[in-house]
């Protein structure tokens, strides 16, 4: 759910739901109190609540009594001079919130004690006898510092004197009924407002906070350089994706961790296997010119023999330094190649005439087949694809463990492309390593102590000028018959206007 609509629904929980279970609520308790009115009251008539109107329901609590009140009238009016028949039927009224006063001529034979006690003057504005009407349900309504609803009822006493009874209501009182009704509505509407509340903050918690809990704890370890955790995304609005966000952030930042240390770890290991290869051939040196300087060279045959062998040696150091330099162009993508056009043919039988002296004196013999035509035609940096032949060689000629070595080269027509092919009777590579050996300082023979040396890093130069090039490059061997390294280039072809 996105956050827009999160606070949409927060809204609606804050306003329409408590209302409307407010309004439930109030329409339950109403109904509930209304029933208990009536049982309590003995009214058999349907009364609203809801209507405002104090004075009908008032009216209706004792329209029974004043049935009983007219025909006691109509038989025995001289009971109504009776104090304590006054008085019993006055306790009566003061159960449905009303009292009594009763005039005979021009004098007040009873009013209710209470009311004189709270100074109620009512009986002042008594109207006249004659004046009350003779419809059960009719009253008349006087209004001063209290609210009153007076029923009068006039008869005639045995003796003839005028006599009004008066049923007197305080409608601006609440009876218990009404006033537990307000205050349970009170209550229910306080406790709706703190479930709803409760709800939304523990709904916000869980979708809102909660996330931004866990996204700070993460930002917390990744201040510490903790990268090892998992931030955990369950949503899949604003804040999911901010979550999702910083968790692709911190994979990157522990690959990126991980590659500087897979970087230092392979620099060290460059300057190890440098450095190691460079005192292979330093001792050396040292060797055979200490030798010269002690007249041990003392024919010219020998002499010819050490200084060839010093100057072969230093040959290597260079080969060593210059892929060492090399890397560190890789690495910045700072290669500085010269692309051009180059015939195939007399390129690489260049190349093969080139690496063949070395070939002859190692005593390896080097077979070339050439299957394009003499205008086939490529577009690469000369130099660069030479370090990819020797590089490719030389790791045929360190792991050659035959004493007669053959290395062969092939060009081949493959359509759009041409495909080399640099095949070697050495030991090969098993099939567990051959899928890296293109990777940096990956060495079958992991040995520091191996005579084959090497950097680790000619096959990876290699893969990396291929593909500069656009090219591609992989390997076929089988253990104790030699490997096959193929690369392939496309063709130069000219593209023809129509006129």
């Amino acid at each position: 759910m996105k956050l827009r609509t999160r606070l949409a629904v927060s809204f609606l929980t804050v306003t329409v739901v408590p209302m409307l279970l407010i309004y439930m609520a109030f329409v339950g308790i109403s109904g509930y109190q209304t029933e208990i009115i009536r049982k309590n009251y003995g009214l058999s008539e349907q009364i609203d609540l809801f209507s405002g109107n104090s004075m009908q329901m008032f009216n209706r609590l004792t329209q029974q009594l004043q049935r009983d009140i007219r025909r006691q009238m109509e038989s025995t009016p001289d009971l109504f001079e009776d104090q304590a028949f006054l008085s019993s039927l006055n306790e009566e009224l003061l159960e449905k919130y009303a009292y009594l006063i009763v005039r005979k001529g021009a004098d007040l034979i009873f009013i209710d004690p209470n009311a004189v006690e709270k100074g109620d003057d009512i009986f002042k504005q008594l109207p006249e006898f004659g004046a009350g009407s003779a419809d059960i349900k009719g009253g008349i309504y006087l209004d001063g510092d209290s609210q009153h609803l007076v029923k009068q009822m006039d008869f005639e006493y045995g003796d003839g004197d005028e006599g009004s009874l008066f049923i007197i209501s305080r409608v601006d009182e609440l009876m218990p009924e009404v006033k537990s009704l307000l205050f349970e509505m009170v209550i229910s509407g306080v406790l709706i407002l703190i479930f709803t509340g409760c709800a939304l903050m523990l709904w916000i918690y869980s979708s809102i906070l909660r996330p931004l809990g866990s996204l700070q704890e993460a930002t917390k370890k990744i201040r510490d350089g903790n990268l090892d955790f998992t931030l955990e995304v369950e949503e899949d609005d604003e804040i999911g994706q901010l979550c999702q966000n910083f968790e692709e952030m911190r994979m990157r930042l522990k690959e990126s961790q991980e590659e500087k240390i897979q970087y230092d770890k392979e620099n060290k290991e460059l300057i190890s296997n440098i450095s190691h290869d460079l005192k292979t051939p330093i001792t050396a040196i040292k060797g055979y010119v200490e030798g010269i300087m002690d007249g041990v060279a003392s024919s010219p045959e020998k002499l010819d023999k050490y200084i060839r062998t010093i100057y072969n040696k230093a040959n290597d150091m260079d080969r060593l330094i210059d892929e060492l330099t090399f890397y560190s162009k890789i690495d910045t993508n700072k290669i500085p190649y010269t692309f051009s056009k180059i015939n195939v043919a007399s390129y690489f039988g260049d190349c093969v005439e080139e690496v063949g002296l070395d070939m002859d004196a190692r005593g390896i013999e080097l077979g070339y087949f050439n299957y394009v035509d003499e205008d086939v035609v490529v577009i690469a940096d000369a130099e660069q694809m030479k370090r990819v032949i020797n590089n490719i060689i030389g790791n045929s000629v360190k792991y050659m463990d035959k004493k007669k070595g053959i290395i062969n080269i092939r060009i081949l027509d493959v359509g759009d492309f041409i495909q080399v092919e640099i095949e070697d009777n050495g030991k090969g590579i098993a099939a567990r390593d051959l899928p890296n050996i293109f990777d940096r300082f990956y060495r079958t023979d992991s040995s520091r102590n191996s005579s084959k040396g090497g950097s680790g890093i000619g096959l990876s130069i290699v893969k990396k000028i291929i593909e500069d090039h656009g090219g591609r490059i992989w390997a076929t061997s089988k253990e104790g018959i030699g490997t096959e390294i193929h690369f392939v280039l496309r063709k130069y072809q000219e593209v023809i206007h129509d006129e």
